[in-house]
């Protein structure tokens, strides 16, 4: 039973080391970057490895389907197709599998929203830097010291450094609901 509540004392520090105004107004920035590209007819794509990519999948749906509230449908895309992951993979290998689907379908104004606990994951680093050429915007979901991306995003939030991952991926969910939450607000 203590590791059970280790598990949960731990993941409430954290959150309680990331629960500031100055996070507050780094997911109202990334919002306000994701609420203007939607009211311009632009589309958030997203995209992470592992957990990561279940985070970016979960941002996407609950824009394109329901989050609490009936609203119209919002423009949002995750790069987790297993087909398109597995022949660019295959062709051109797995550091591109996410910049190239920006190549793709990313437009100027639309925004990307990457997500790794490192910051270095290199698949979304190439994103960042083919979001970049294609006049998009960048926020970054990270951990520990930020990564390199840290230095890339429109708009970086970092979580808490932990020692594991899945601490950083607890935080990358609340934000993401946070921000799914505040735009449908600015949207209504």
């Amino acid at each position: 039973m203590k590791q059970i509540a280790d598990q949960f004392e731990e993941a409430l520090g954290i959150l309680q080391k990331f629960n500031n105004e100055a996070n507050y107004k780094l997911i109202e920035s990334a919002g306000n970057l994701m609420v203007a590209s939607i009211a311009n007819n632009g589309k958030i794509i997203s995209c992470g490895n592992g957990g990561s990519m279940c985070d970016a999948m979960h941002f996407a749906e609950e824009l394109t389907g329901r989050y609490r509230n009936d609203r119209p449908g919002i423009a949002a895309l995750s790069i987790s197709d297993p087909s398109h992951l597995s022949c660019v993979a295959n062709d051109y290998g797995y550091d591109f599998v996410f910049s190239r689907f920006i190549e793709s379908v990313g437009q100027p104004g639309d925004v990307l929203l990457g997500i790794s606990t490192s910051g270095n994951s290199k698949n979304v680093i190439n994103a960042i830097e083919a979001a970049r050429k294609k006049g998009m915007k960048v926020v970054g979901l990270t951990g520990k010291d930020g990564g390199k991306m840290a230095n890339m995003c429109d708009v970086e939030i970092r979580a808490p450094h932990s020692e594991y991952a899945d601490r950083a991926q607890e935080i990358h969910i609340k934000v993401i609901h946070s921000l799914i939450g505040h735009i449908e607000a600015a949207l209504r």
